[in-house]
């Protein structure tokens, strides 16, 4: 299966940490097998005017990855969604889909924050902290946006680093410490990484035996999203709640409870 990822030109992350979470699923399930296929969109500030500009140009990338006819494609930068307004990701994921059917490869499409709050939801979670790499600005635009999808947010740490290529240097267990800082009462779950560039994938089970919650991160709620829109049960080892068979049974029985 060929995975296709739209990501900033300074992203360094997502084509990492996916890959990782999807080996560690090929050793549970060696009849899979997973390839990566990038198109990158420039952007070097995390501030709303690149993140605008960058976004313009994600329809050329779309084309791109239709010409590698890739199986699925995840729009790997969350905070580029979320600062074009409250549901744009639906806008996005509609574009994006359309470019690559004119291109003669209609795969589906998934943004990373589509992803976060599509799967959150399908688990059951209502209210989550969360961590972010953004200025303050941003990361209240962030938490906006996942209110307006219907879950709360507790809590919010905003690590105001404006410079993408250090986010992506950032120890991943340097949010082992970072959630000492964040009001987790009342949470369903901690977002440690609400950013797909915000190294995380190390910290994560970590994190969940320090809280004793539920803890994901933009890249791993991506990562089921794909594997949803592959047809592929959306489960992977070591990779948080979101990725669990606890996840997927959340998920079944919210399920049930709509048809109900």
């Amino acid at each position: 299966m060929r995975i296709g990822q739209i990501v900033p030109s300074s992203n360094t992350t997502m084509e990492t940490e996916i890959p990782a979470i999807l080996r560690g699923r090929e050793r549970t399930l060696p009849g899979e097998q997973f390839t990566f296929h990038s198109s990158r969109m420039r952007m070097k500030k995390v501030t709303k005017e690149e993140l605008a500009a960058m976004d313009r140009d994600s329809l050329r990338c779309a084309a791109e990855l239709a010409d590698a006819e890739v199986d699925v494609v995840g729009y790997a930068c969350l905070v580029a969604i979320m600062s074009m307004g409250l549901g744009y990701h639906r806008t996005s994921q509609g574009a994006l889909h359309a470019r690559m059917k004119e291109e003669g490869h209609a795969a589906p499409v998934v943004t990373s924050a589509g992803a976060l709050v599509d799967e959150l939801k399908l688990a059951g979670i209502r209210s989550i902290s969360i961590v972010t790499p953004y200025m303050p600005a941003l990361t209240d635009l962030v938490v906006d946006y996942i209110k307006d999808q219907g879950i709360d947010v507790i809590d919010s740490i905003a690590l105001a680093i404006p410079d993408n290529l250090e986010v992506g240097r950032r120890d991943p267990m340097a949010l082992v410490n970072d959630v000492d800082r964040l009001n987790t009462r009342g949470a369903d779950l901690v977002v440690v990484s609400a950013c797909v560039q915000m190294p995380s994938r190390e910290a994560i089970p970590v994190v969940e035996d320090k809280l004793g919650l539920p803890v994901t991160s933009a890249a791993a709620c991506t990562t089921r999203s794909m594997l949803r829109a592959l047809g592929l049960d959306p489960v992977a080892p070591d990779a948080g709640f979101i990725l669990s068979e606890a996840a997927k049974a959340a998920a079944a029985a919210s399920s049930e409870d709509i048809q109900g």
